[in-house]
């Protein structure tokens, strides 16, 4: 076996153990749950022993699995740092990417990731320029920009999307809130609760729950207050003005912290959304630079992203 597919099928395993499932696995990397559990089996075969533990409900690892779980990490961040390293030392790529992203996701996550790029690879510089709306999100300046950072949906085929992490959101109120109102024990008593909402451009997955076997939308009747940006929906809600539907990139910190408490949890992390955390180009073919960049990001905020690894083991409940 190659190095790439070794590396491919430990980051399957991995992905695997993370989500607690084959079929989440599978959607992060566009395979079958069938699919999934027949590379689990063919790697089990290759070691010699069991790695995980299948039940109707979730894939649990075994104590050899787990083990094997921590060293593959290891291997596969080690290559991923041999190949950048090689990469830096054969190309040493020089010049300018300019980028436009959602200001709250770049001040939080991009810029710290851009840095990081910038110190391992001193030939490049960056522009980036933060948007405070989703005007400039469905790639319009694309042509005088490299690339552009989305979240949500894609509605334009003409551009060429690289993925570079999965996308979760959280219901989710303030504990002063929560001791006022009463914790809503199901996705239905939301409407009876005062609420916190985008104003008109909602994303389109938000307030959307499995309820009696569908996927319904259920959100508070009355929203307290409405807004076309997110740092200002997280504010609100951390005031106590009501339940807010956030996403997980958004919301981590303060979700550990248990200044937010989240709602409908308890078995665990909802799973992620159908859309994601996209980079935007024109070209089918990135130049060198950005294609350094968005294989840096991807490793950076993908499969798992670290926000949401954090709250895997740390959540505070209502």
């Amino acid at each position: 076996m190659d190095t790439n597919a070794l590396t491919d099928q430990f980051k399957l395993f991995i992905d695997v153990i993370d989500t607690g499932s084959f079929s989440a696995a599978g959607r992060l990397r566009a395979l079958a749950p069938s699919s999934v559990a027949r590379r689990i089996d063919a790697l089990e075969r290759s070691l010699g022993c069991q790695l995980v533990s299948r039940s109707s409900h979730a894939v649990k690892p075994t104590a050899a699995g787990q083990a094997f779980a921590e060293r593959a990490r290891r291997i596969v961040q080690e290559l991923q740092l041999a190949r950048a390293e090689m990469t830096s030392l054969q190309s040493a790529p020089e010049g300018r990417i300019r980028i436009d992203a959602p200001a709250p996701f770049g001040r939080r996550h991009l810029a710290p990731a851009l840095a990081e790029f910038l110190l391992a690879y001193p030939g490049v510089d960056i522009q980036l320029r933060l948007i405070d709306s989703f005007i400039d999100m469905q790639g319009e300046h694309l042509g005088d920009v490299d690339l552009v950072l989305r979240i949500g949906p894609l509605a334009d085929t003409r551009l060429v999307a690289t993925p570079l992490a999965p996308m979760m959101r959280i219901a989710c109120a303030s504990p002063a809130y929560l001791k006022r109102r009463g914790v809503p024990q199901t996705v239905a008593e939301l409407p009876e609760h005062d609420g916190v909402d985008w104003d008109a451009l909602a994303p389109p997955h938000a307030w959307r729950f499995e309820h009696e076997g569908k996927r319904k939308l259920l959100k508070p009747k009355r929203l307290r207050m409405v807004a076309n940006n997110a740092e200002a929906l997280l504010t609100a809600t951390l005031a106590g003005l009501g339940v807010a539907h956030l996403p997980t990139w958004l919301i981590s910190d303060q979700l550990l912290r248990g200044d937010l408490l989240p709602l409908f949890c308890e078995r665990g992390l909802p799973e992620p959304e159908p859309s994601g955390i996209y980079a935007l180009r024109l070209t089918r073919e990135a130049d060198s630079r950005s294609r350094l960049l968005l294989e840096f990001l991807k490793s950076r905020f993908g499969p798992i992203p670290p926000w949401d690894q954090a709250l895997q083991s740390g959540l505070v409940f209502a």
